[in-house]
């Protein structure tokens, strides 16, 4: 049987990896904002409200465009976005992990590290997920926080970048590889610090229903933000 394996596509330059792959090694795939011009079988397309209307793609009849209409409910019910996380790479993932129920999770194109020329597969463009905000204080404990929720409903989660260096705490692997992913297993969860993150994220209560976070800054503490992200860095066994 087919696994239920899900590719979530970024922008960085080497997503560009992804062109060539067979179509049948993954059930969807999942691209981010302008990640869609990678390859035209793509199967959903993400973005955010203020993605400029002419770079979203016209999808036929077996695609799909996702927008907050879609993905804000679904990250309020994994906690909310100050906890979760304001960028898409990690909105992608709840979104995916929630309706597309993989087996396996990947993703590419998604490292999240900038350097200097070009910093997508399209040119220059601009470093979002690096941009002062409360809920990317650390990329590594939101990325970390998904993968124990993901762990907890037996996804497996994986990083299939060949970039030396990443944010993404997610285990790496080769695309070569995939064909023997039928007995990988996620990784295991520390369960008394991550009830220990659960708690003190209750206590805080930093909650938008709408998921407009930033519209209300003046109520979150960066101190017990970093606190609670060093707890969720130690919620996965390695």
């Amino acid at each position: 049987m087919k696994l239920n394996n899900v590719l979530i596509l970024g922008s960085a330059p080497n997503a560009v990896l992804a062109k060539t792959w067979p179509k049948q090694s993954f059930s969807s795939l999942v691209t981010i904002n302008n990640a869609w011009q990678i390859r035209s079988d793509w199967t959903y397309n993400i973005f955010p409200s203020d993605f400029p209307k002419k770079k979203r793609p016209k999808p036929n009849i077996s695609q799909y465009l996702v927008t907050a209409n879609e993905y804000v409910s679904i990250q309020n019910a994994y906690g909310g976005f100050v906890y979760a996380g304001g960028t898409m790479a990690i909105t992608a993932a709840y979104w995916a992990l929630s309706t597309l129920k993989p087996k396996n999770l990947f993703f590419l194109g998604c490292d999240m590290v900038y350097g200097t020329g070009k910093t997508h597969f399209y040119g220059v463009g601009t470093p979002d997920p690096l941009r002062e905000d409360i809920s990317l204080r650390s990329l590594e404990a939101k990325t970390c926080r998904f993968e124990c929720f993901a762990s907890l409903v037996g996804c497996g989660v994986f990083n299939l970048s060949t970039e030396e260096n990443s944010r993404l705490v997610y285990r790496r692997k080769e695309f070569s590889s995939l064909s023997a992913f039928s007995n990988v297993k996620p990784r295991s969860i520390n369960k008394e610090n991550f009830n220990q993150a659960l708690q003190l994220e209750k206590k805080l209560n930093y909650f938008i229903p709408d998921g407009k976070y930033w519209k209300h800054e003046h109520k979150f503490k960066k101190t017990e933000i970093d606190n609670l992200d060093s707890i969720w860095l130690k919620c996965l066994h390695t």
